[in-house]
């Protein structure tokens, strides 16, 4: 398996963590994380004020990555027409740290660092919950694994995988890894439920 198709950990009853290595520089990268037009490329659209505290809407339509592939019933909406979550910007060190809450209750917060390495940039990407988002922390690992799966074939210049397909497999993988770190006492011990994931 490649550096960049393996799982995301669960590092807390709450807290899922994912390591990427993208095509660099920097720069590019955090373009992708801050331009409303690129993110929504292989993410959610929408404002963003590059500052803490800063308001933020994410614009999610996942017809546009996936504009051939008929969603699951249980996201159709997030597929056409979408919808859209607002949040706040909690943390924002250009060009290396990004964090910001989302959700109707900004129960979550995803956290993006940025370190370069030669030619390449390290992305660890923190996604933290609380409240009424834990019992959904294998969607939310599963979500974040298929869109690090499209913005590196948008950085690296390659086909991006076909999304509903691999969301899928994925959720399916996390709720096992989700399951074990329960059993190790690192993760939630909660039943599977359903929700959209970014």
């Amino acid at each position: 398996m490649k550096a960049n198709d393996q799982p995301g950990q669960f590092t807390g009853p709450a807290e899922v963590r994912l390591v990427r290595t993208l095509p660099g520089p920097i720069e590019r990268v955090w373009e992708y994380l801050t331009d409303p037009e690129k993110r929504r490329r292989w993410f959610a659209g929408g404002p963003m004020e590059l500052r803490p505290g800063g308001k933020l809407t994410l614009h999610f339509h996942h017809r546009e990555l996936a504009p051939t592939e008929t969603p699951p019933e249980e996201h159709k909406q997030h597929h056409d027409p979408g919808h859209h979550m607002d949040g706040v910007v909690t943390r924002c060190e250009p060009p290396r740290l990004l964090a910001f809450t989302f959700g109707s209750t900004g129960d979550s917060e995803a956290t993006f660092e940025l370190t370069p390495q030669g030619q390449n940039v390290r992305l660890v990407l923190t996604h933290r919950a609380r409240g009424e988002d834990v019992p959904y922390m294998a969607e939310f690992g599963a979500g974040w694994h298929t869109h690090c799966a499209h913005l590196i074939a948008l950085l690296e210049g390659t086909p991006r995988p076909p999304f509903w397909p691999l969301h899928a497999k994925l959720r399916a993988d996390y709720e096992k890894l989700r399951a074990a770190a329960a059993a190790a006492g690192t993760g939630p011990a909660i039943r599977p439920m359903a929700r959209e994931a970014g």
